[in-house]
C-alpha cells in the first residue's frame, strides 16, 4: 500500500517583483545587477558580509540624501524669511489689497496640498498595514504547519519506541514457547526500528518555528507603532492646517505663531519620515528582487538546500525529498499490520492472553497510518509554497506600494508646510500694517470706533449738566444747576406716552437728557416729580425770554 497521494499538477505559481522594485534596486549599487543576473539563471557566489556592508552603505546614502534635502529646504526658508523681513514696500492701498489676495490664495494652495498629502498618506498607511498583516498571517500559517509536522513526527516516534516496545515485550513472555511467533515479533520490532530511523531523517523545524514566532512578534510590534505614529502625524498636519485657516480668518497672531512653530516641527518630521520610508522601500525591494536567494542564504546550515528549494519553487516535475522516507514508512506499517493480523488469527486461539496486546498494537499501527497521511499532506510543498507567495505578495506589492505612497505623502507635506512657513511672515506683516493704519485714525473723528470706546469709558463729566445722579456720583438733587442750552417745554407725559406706544413698556432712566437735541426718555415716578419741579423753576426764571 503506497502512502503517496497522486495530486493533479497545479499551474506553477510565480511571484514576479513589481516594477518599482526594480526601479528602487537601481539606487542600491552594482550588486543588484548581479541579483538580476542570478534570477535569469547565472550562478553567483554570495558573500554575506560584503553584501550586508553594501546594503548599509546604500541605506546611509539615502539618509544622507534626505538630510541634504532638509538642509537645502531650511536654507531656502531662512533666506526667504530674511528677504521678507528686510524688504520694505510703500503702503499703497492697491499693494495691500494685492498682498492680502496673494496671502489668501497661498494659504488655500498650501491647505489643499496638505489635505491631498494626508489623503495619500492614509492610503499608503493602510496599504502598508495590509501588507504587513498578510505577511504575519502567512508566517502564522507556516508556523502552524511546521509545528504540526514536528508534533506528528515526535508522536509517531514515541509510539514506536515506547508503546510498541512495551506490547512486544509482554507478547514475548506470552509467546516464548513458540519460536515461529517469536521470530514474527522480532521482525515487527525491526520494522518499528526502521520506521524510527526514517522519521529521524526528517528535518526538525523547531528552530524554524522559533525564528518565525520571533519574526511574527517583532513584525506585529513594529507595525502597530508605525501605523500609530503615522496616524498621529496625519492628525498633526490637519490640526496645523486648521490653525492656519483660523489664524488667517480671525487675524490672530497667537494662532499664526503657533502654526509657524508646529509647521516647522512637522516639516522636520516629514523629511525624517521620507528618509525612513525610502530606506525601508529600498531594503524591501532588495529582498523582493531575489527573495529565493535571500531565504537560501539565511537557512543555510539549518535546513538542507534541497528541502529549501523544494518549498521555494514547488516544481511540477521535481520530486519530493521526503518521498523515500514516507514510502519506507508506509511499507513498514503495512508489513507490521499483516504480521499482527496473522498472529491474531493463529496465536490467539492458542494463547488467549496475547489478544489484548495484539489488539493494542493493531490500534497503534492504525493511528500511525493516520499520522502518516497527515504528515504526507503537511510535507507537501503546495501548502507552504502558497504561504510563501502570500507573504511575498504582502511585502512586495501591498507593503512596498504603501511605502512609496507614504514617501509621496512626506514630499507633499514638506511642500505644503514650506508654503505655509513662507506665507506666515507676510501674513504677520500684513496684520501689523493693518493694526497700525487702524491706530492712525483721528481721535476727534466722530465715526472712529476707538473714540467711541474711549468716550464710553471716560465721559467728559465736566460738561454734563444732569439733574440727578447715583448716590455716589455727580452730586445731590438740590445742587442741580440749570443748563445753558434750550430746553423743550413739551409735557413729560407726551414722551412717556410715545415710549409706551413704540416701546410697549415705559423706559426709566436715572439721568435726564435735557439740553440735547434728542427727545428726553421716560422717567421713574420719583424722577418725574423732580423733573417737573425743575422745569417749573426754569419756566419762571426764563419765562420772559422763552414765552410759551
Amino acid at each position: 500500500m503506497d502512502s503517496t497521494v497522486a495530486y493533479p499538477d497545479p499551474p506553477a505559481p510565480s511571484c514576479i517583483p513589481p516594477v518599482w522594485s526594480w526601479l528602487l534596486e537601481s539606487q542600491d549599487g552594482p550588486q543588484h545587477l548581479e541579483q538580476a543576473l542570478h534570477i535569469l539563471g547565472r550562478e553567483r557566489d554570495w558573500d554575506s558580509g560584503i553584501l550586508a556592508w553594501k546594503r548599509q552603505q546604500s541605506l546611509l546614502f539615502l539618509a544622507l540624501v534626505a538630510a541634504v534635502c532638509l538642509g537645502l529646504n531650511l536654507i531656502f526658508l531662512a533666506a526667504y524669511l530674511v528677504c521678507v523681513c528686510c524688504c520694505r514696500q510703500e503702503d499703497v492701498a492697491q499693494t495691500k489689497q494685492r498682498q492680502s489676495c496673494c496671502i489668501t490664495w497661498t494659504a488655500v494652495a498650501a491647505g489643499l496640498v496638505c489635505c491631498a498629502a494626508v489623503g495619500v498618506g492614509f492610503y499608503g498607511n493602510s496599504e502598508t498595514n495590509d501588507g504587513v498583516y498578510q505577511l504575519m498571517y502567512s508566517l502564522e500559517d507556516a508556523n502552524h504547519t511546521f509545528s504540526g509536522i514536528d508534533a506528528l513526527v515526535s508522536g509517531t516516534t514515541e509510539k514506536m519506541k515506547v508503546d510498541l516496545e512495551q506490547h512486544l515485550a509482554r507478547l514475548s513472555e506470552i509467546l516464548a514457547a513458540r519460536g515461529d511467533y517469536m521470530q514474527t515479533l522480532k521482525f515487527i520490532q525491526q520494522m518499528a526500528g526502521s520506521v524510527v530511523a526514517q522519521l529521524s531523517g526528517l528535518p526538525m523545524w523547531r528552530e524554524v518555528t522559533m525564528e518565525l514566532t520571533k519574526l511574527f512578534d517583532q513584525s506585529g510590534y513594529v507595525e502597530y507603532y508605525r501605523w500609530l505614529s503615522y496616524l498621529l502625524l496625519f492628525i498633526l498636519d490637519l490640526v496645523i492646517c486648521l490653525m492656519a485657516c483660523l489664524g488667517l480668518a480671525k487675524r490672530s497672531k497667537c494662532l499664526l505663531a503657533s502654526m509657524l512653530c508646529c509647521g516647522a516641527l512637522s516639516l522636520l518630521l516629514s523629511w525624517a519620515s521620507l528618509a525612513t520610508d525610502a530606506a525601508a522601500a529600498v531594503g524591501t525591494s532588495d529582498f523582493c528582487v531575489a527573495p529565493d536567494t535571500f531565504i537560501l542564504n539565511i537557512t543555510e546550515g539549518q535546513i538542507s538546500t534541497e528541502v529549501t528549494r523544494y518549498y521555494l519553487y514547488c516544481s511540477q516535475s521535481g520530486s519530493s525529498p521526503f518521498q523515500q522516507t514516507l514510502t519506507t514508512f508506509q511499507r513498514a506499517l503495512t508489513t507490521m499490520q499483516i504480521q499482527i493480523a496473522g498472529l491474531l488469527q493463529f496465536a490467539v486461539p492458542l494463547f488467549s492472553t496475547a489478544e489484548k496486546d495484539l489488539l493494542a498494537i493493531q490500534l497503534l499501527l492504525n493511528s500511525s497510518e493516520s499520522s502518516l497521511h497527515q504528515l504526507t499532506a503537511m510535507l507537501d510543498c503546495r501548502g507552504l509554497h502558497k504561504d510563501y507567495l502570500d507573504a511575498l505578495t504582502g511585502v512586495c506589492y501591498d507593503g512596498l506600494q504603501g511605502l512609496l505612497y507614504l514617501g509621496l505623502f512626506s514630499l507633499l507635506a514638506a511642500l505644503a508646510f514650506s508654503i505655509m512657513i513662507c506665507a506666515g511672515p507676510r501674513a504677520w506683516k500684513h496684520f501689523t500694517t493693518r493694526n497700525r493704519d487702524y491706530n492712525d485714525i483721528d481721535d476727534d473723528d466722530p465715526f472712529n470706533p476707538q473714540a467711541w470706546r474711549m468716550a464710553a469709558h471716560n465721559p467728559p463729566r465736566g460738561q454734563l449738566h444732569s439733574f440727578c445722579s447715583y448716590s455716589s456720583g455727580l452730586g445731590s438733587q438740590t445742587s442741580l444747576q440749570p443748563p445753558a442750552q434750550t430746553i423743550s417745554n413739551a409735557p413729560v407725559s407726551e414722551y412717556m406716552n410715545q415710549a409706551m406706544l413704540f416701546g410697549r413698556n415705559p423706559r426709566y432712566e436715572n439721568v435726564p437728557l435735557i439740553g440735547r437735541a434728542s427727545p428726553p426718555p421716560t422717567y421713574s415716578p420719583s424722577m418725574r416729580a423732580t423733573y417737573l419741579s425743575v422745569a417749573d423753576e426754569h419756566l419762571r426764571h426764563y419765562g420772559n425770554q422763552f414765552p410759551a
